[in-house]
C-alpha cells in the first residue's frame, strides 16, 4: 500500500515514527470537524490514539474473526436435511454403483400414452359418472350439436 494514498499532501513526507503521533487530520478523508468529534466523542487526538482504541480493536477482531468462521451448525443441518430429502424423493437420480453390472437399460418400462390415458384420466371420469349419474362438471358432451 502507498503511504502517499492514506495520508494528506502535507504529512507525506514524514516517517512512521512521526506519523503515528500526527493530528487525526492528516489522514486522507478525515476533516477538522470530524477530528474535533472524535477527540469529544473518544477522546482520539493522534492517530496513535485512533489505532489504539478499544472499540476499533474490538471492531477489527470481529471482522477478522467473521471472515474465517464457519457457517452455523443449525443452517449446515438445514442444508444437510434437504440434501437428504431430494435424495429420497429422486433416488433413481443416484448412479448405479459400479459393482451392479449395468451399464444401461435395454428395454425401456412399459408407457401409458398420455393422449388416451393421462394417469388413468378416462377410467377415474367413467367412474365419477357412473357414481354420481351424471357427466363430471365442467365437462361438456362433445357428441351433440
Amino acid at each position: 500500500m502507498n503511504i502517499d494514498s492514506i495520508v494528506n499532501e502535507t504529512h507525506q513526507a514524514m516517517c512512521f515514527r512521526e506519523l503515528i503521533q500526527a493530528p487525526l487530520t492528516c489522514l486522507r478523508g478525515i476533516t477538522e470537524k470530524e477530528a474535533m468529534a472524535l477527540e469529544q466523542a473518544f477522546g482520539v487526538r493522534t492517530v496513535a490514539d485512533l489505532a489504539n482504541l478499544r472499540i476499533v480493536r474490538y471492531a477489527r477482531a470481529i471482522k477478522m474473526m467473521a471472515e474465517v468462521e464457519a457457517e452455523p451448525r443449525h443452517d449446515v443441518a438445514k442444508e444437510t436435511l434437504l440434501d437428504d430429502a431430494v435424495e429420497m424423493t429422486f433416488p433413481a437420480s443416484d448412479p448405479l454403483a459400479v459393482t451392479s453390472g449395468i451399464t444401461r437399460i435395454e428395454v425401456p418400462p412399459e408407457k401409458v400414452e398420455a393422449s388416451t390415458d393421462h394417469q388413468s384420466a378416462a377410467s377415474i371420469a367413467a367412474h365419477n359418472e357412473e357414481v354420481l349419474g351424471e357427466p363430471a362438471l365442467g365437462r361438456k358432451d362433445c357428441g351433440s350439436v
